[in-house]
C-alpha cells in the first residue's frame, strides 16, 4: 500500500521537530502539522520548498512517483 503524502512528510522529518522543519521552509508549525495529518495540501511553492529541504522531488512526496 502506498504511503500518503502526510505519512511521507512525517517519515522524512524523522526526529526533527515540526518547528525546526517549518522554520526552515518558512511555514507555520500548524501548517506543517496539517500537511502531515492530511488535513490540508500545501500550495505548489510550499511543496517545492519541502521537497528541496528533504532532497526529494515534489512527485516523490506528493504524487507517488519513484
Amino acid at each position: 500500500m502506498e504511503m500518503t503524502a502526510g505519512e511521507k512528510l512525517r517519515d522524512l522529518r524523522g526526529d526533527k521537530s515540526q518547528e525546526e522543519v517549518a522554520r526552515a521552509v518558512m511555514i507555520s508549525d500548524s501548517a506543517l502539522s496539517s500537511y502531515e495529518n492530511g488535513d490540508r495540501t500545501p500550495r505548489d511553492d510550499v511543496k517545492k520548498r519541502l521537497a528541496e529541504y528533504y532532497g526529494k522531488t515534489v512527485g516523490e512526496i506528493f504524487f507517488n512517483e519513484k
